[in-house]
């Protein structure tokens, strides 16, 4: 192996992959950045493994497996429980196995947009200071006005690098990463002990503050792209947002000195904005509502400490997390 060059595995944790994964898992094999068997001498990297963490083997299709993969080397499939599965700790599980230069990480319903997202993706990591960047997400064709006024709030179509100077101007949003779309630095990544294990939520931000508050930067490729959004109901984002809180109160040391309700209100503002201009206006009832949930879940979720296990569950997106807490208690 070429040590000159550089190398990207790619971690992507499943549960119950449909159609949609296996699509993407065959442009993940059709990139410009080549698959090691595939690469030539004038390739500068190359795409060395894709490691999936399947949860529950019996919802594997290994069959349309096969089929993406034609015999390739180059993908590793793993089962494990729902037990085991942890958001940060199946991750870290995952880095452990890679030898790679860059790791990167996805989820299974991250469909990359072309045939240049690894090569845009890895590109700001060849900087110094760079530990990580993170994808653009655009909606899918299902996605409303809201969804799509809210992906390009997040995930604007100009690239940013992040470092500690920027807290103040930015607030949370400094510290704002997905592991939707990410890659990082695999000597960085070990040496800041990866991601957080046993957190229900937000492993992605809560590694990235280590990354800022360590000197680094983080960066938003914009030209890396994958199509991903959800239409959550008005329970689901009162759940979703239950489960932030909660992650933000466990780790209260980042994310109690920083800005962060403020961007939620500039995001309803500005929604609302877009709306009127676009004609749109009947949708602002749904705006209010779904920010309205969003908020009573958040600020629920601060206070979880102070609500029954009982309320908890019923609160939270992730309930097979609270079993494990449960299971922890009572060893």
């Amino acid at each position: 192996m070429d040590k000159s060059k550089l190398s990207v595995d790619i971690i992507i944790p499943t549960y119950h992959p449909d159609d949609q994964f296996y699509k993407l898992l065959g442009r993940l094999l059709n990139q410009t950045v080549k698959t090691f068997d595939k690469m030539d001498e004038s390739d500068e990297e190359y795409l060395n493994k894709i490691f999936i963490f399947n949860t529950e083997e019996k919802f594997f299709d290994n069959e349309k497996f096969q089929k993406v993969c034609q015999g390739s080397n180059q993908v590793e499939v793993r089962h494990i429980t729902k037990q085991e599965f942890d958001h940060g700790g199946t991750r870290n599980f995952g880095a452990s196995l890679s030898t790679a230069d860059i790791i990167m990480f996805m989820t299974q319903d991250a469909m990359p947009e072309d045939d240049t997202l690894i090569e845009n993706l890895i590109k700001p990591l060849k900087e110094e200071k760079v530990a990580v960047t993170y994808a653009r997400q655009l909606p899918n064709e299902q996605a409303g006005e809201i969804e799509r006024y809210t992906r390009e709030f997040n995930y604007p179509g100009t690239s940013i690098y992040k470092s500690k100077k920027d807290i103040e101007k930015l607030g949370i949003k400094t510290y704002f990463c997905s592991n939707v779309c990410c890659a990082y630095k695999r000597e960085i990544y070990m040496k800041l002990g990866g991601f957080v294990t046993q957190t229900i939520f937000n492993e992605d931000m809560i590694f990235a503050s280590k990354v800022i508050q360590n000197g680094y930067t983080v960066a938003y490729a914009s030209d890396a792209r994958v199509i991903h959004s959800h239409k959550y109901t008005y329970r689901q984002q009162f759940t979703r947002n239950f489960d932030l809180g909660v992650s933000q109160r466990q780790y209260r040391e980042i994310f109690e000195n920083i800005k962060s309700e403020s961007e939620g209100i500039a995001l309803v503002k500005k929604t609302a904005k877009h709306l009127i201009k676009k004609g749109k206006f009947y949708l602002i009832p749904d705006l209010i509502m779904q920010s309205g949930f969003k908020f009573l879940g958040y600020k629920a979720g601060l206070r979880y400490e102070k609500l029954s296990n009982k309320t908890i569950r019923r609160f939270s997106m992730n309930k097979s997390y609270w079993d494990k807490c449960e299971k922890k208690a009572g060893n």
